[in-house]
């Protein structure tokens, strides 16, 4: 089966690339244009495969078009670059609201409280939907704007490679050796987030990241991509970690784009 689908995902980015949707991923994609050329056409290549294997689904009465699908897929194929992928397994469907939208939600307030209310949402996945939420006008915001360190489609796939190992606790399916200097490294730094938060102390990390080792991760990916020279910089051990996972240097790719 294995075997199957793997020749089947090679026969999908064999097929010539669609001169739209090319020009899509080159107008709204930033990321896209600071890759090195083999970069490119490996992540064109991916985002075939997600377009054929993710359902794609307008919400609030948006019109899916493929602009909206190629730019999320192509945003999304970023984190696969250079790595054994399965293509986000536990994925099925993308739901795309025109903007932010309102759930009725229960959450944490502390001390074993909880509250009822709405909350507005930019994104939101879990490992029991099956699906992945995202808010478009921010999306293709975050597409385009590379370099502050927000990207709501970056963030909300890292949780889906966070759930590959069907335990949501910030650590991806990495190398076996890997997993010893993750936790030396992030453990940390987690906790070093949430005391600044606490004290509400500036930090180059975005504090929602202190919520849970899940969110972290999640934001980490962000900055890793949308601000990585500063990551390196001020947080050297955790980029090298990120680094050596998602097997890209984005502290190297040249500015602009």
């Amino acid at each position: 089966m294995l075997g199957f689908k793997h020749r089947r995902r090679e026969r999908i980015r064999a097929k010539p690339f669609p001169a739209a949707w090319q020009r899509i991923i080159e107008r709204n994609v930033a990321v896209y244009r600071r890759l090195p050329p083999e970069d490119q056409r490996e992540l064109l290549g991916h985002v075939q495969v997600l377009l054929a294997e993710k359902d794609f689904e307008g919400c609030g009465g948006l019109e899916l078009t493929d602009e909206i699908r190629v730019t999320i897929a192509a945003e999304a194929a970023v984190l696969l670059l250079h790595r054994d992928t399965d293509y986000y397994p536990e994925l099925k469907s993308i739901l795309v609201y025109p903007t932010a939208y309102v759930v009725s939600d229960e959450r944490p307030v502390g001390d074993g409280m909880w509250t009822d209310g709405d909350e507005v949402r930019l994104g939101h996945t879990a490992p029991t939907l099956g699906a992945l939420v995202i808010a478009w006008d921010d999306a293709l915001r975050g597409a385009r704007m590379l370099d502050d360190g927000s990207n709501v489609v970056f963030h909300e796939f890292a949780h889906q490679l966070d759930f590959e190992d069907r335990v949501v606790d910030g650590t991806p399916l990495l190398e076996p050796r890997q997993y010893a200097s993750w936790a030396r490294v992030l453990s940390p730094e987690y906790d070093a987030l949430r005391r600044a938060a606490s004290e509400a102390r500036p930090t180059l990390i975005d504090q929602y990241g202190a919520t849970n080792p899940a969110e972290f991760f999640a934001v980490l990916t962000e900055l890793f991509f949308e601000r990585p020279t500063e990551l390196r910089e001020r947080h050297a051990e955790l980029y090298e970690e990120l680094k050596g996972f998602y097997r890209q240097d984005p502290a190297t790719w040249p500015a602009g784009g």
